[in-house]
C-alpha cells in the first residue's frame, strides 16, 4: 500500500493498495497503520466505522463537522462514486480549493479527508457502497449541510440527481455556511 499525497488540499491522501489477483478474483488491504503513521495519521485516532448503500444517482452531501471537525477515511467497497472535497479551513494554504475523485470497488483506493474539509459523493453505479472510518464519534448536533448545486462551488456531478435526503436537498450555500 501507498500513500499519495492530494496537492489540492493540504493534509489530504489517496492509500493505493496492492491488489492480489488471481483466478478467484483478488484480496487486497484497506487499511495500514504504518503506512498512515508514515504521514503523520494517527491510526489509532480513528473511533467509528460505518457503511452507506447508494443507488445510481444518489448524492450526499456537502457535509462536515462544526467545532473541533472530523477526520474522514472512505473508500469505496463496492461500485462507483465520484467523490468531492472541498477544503474549508480558514488557516488552511488550500483553503476553498476542490478535488473530484472517482473511487471504486475495482482499485479499493481509500481517502483521508481532514477535519474541516466538506465531504460528498454521488453513486455512479447501482448499488455503491461507501465505507467511512471516522475520528470522532458522531453527534448530529454538530452536522454541517451546504448545497450540493451551490454556484459559488460549481462541482460537477456528473448524472443527474436522482434522490437525495431531506436534508441536503434543504442545505444553505456555502455563503450563509461562512456566515458572509
Amino acid at each position: 500500500m501507498k500513500a499519495i499525497p492530494v496537492p489540492a488540499i493540504s493534509g489530504a491522501h489517496l492509500f493505493e493498495p496492492t491488489p492480489h489477483v488471481d483466478e478467484r478474483g483478488f484480496f487486497s488491504r484497506t487499511f495500514d497503520k504504518e503506512v498512515m503513521r508514515s504521514v503523520g495519521i494517527d491510526p489509532d485516532g480513528f473511533v467509528q466505522d460505518s457503511v452507506s448503500r447508494s443507488r445510481k444517482g444518489v448524492l450526499r452531501g456537502m457535509h462536515l463537522r462544526s467545532g473541533a471537525g472530523e477526520a474522514k477515511l472512505v473508500r469505496c467497497s463496492y461500485g462507483e462514486v465520484f467523490d468531492v472535497v472541498v477544503d474549508l479551513r480558514p488557516d488552511s494554504p488550500t483553503f476553498r480549493n476542490q478535488e473530484y475523485f472517482e473511487l471504486s470497488g475495482q482499485t479499493q483506493v481509500s481517502l483521508y479527508i481532514p477535519a474541516g474539509c466538506a465531504h460528498g459523493f454521488q453513486a455512479l453505479t447501482d448499488p455503491a457502497d461507501v465505507s467511512y472510518r471516522i475520528d470522532r464519534e458522531h453527534d448530529p448536533a454538530e452536522d454541517v449541510t451546504i448545497a450540493f448545486d451551490d454556484p459559488e462551488l460549481a462541482i460537477p456531478w456528473p448524472l443527474p440527481v436522482t434522490m437525495m435526503s431531506e436534508r441536503d436537498r434543504l442545505a444553505p450555500s456555502l455563503a450563509q455556511v461562512l456566515g458572509r
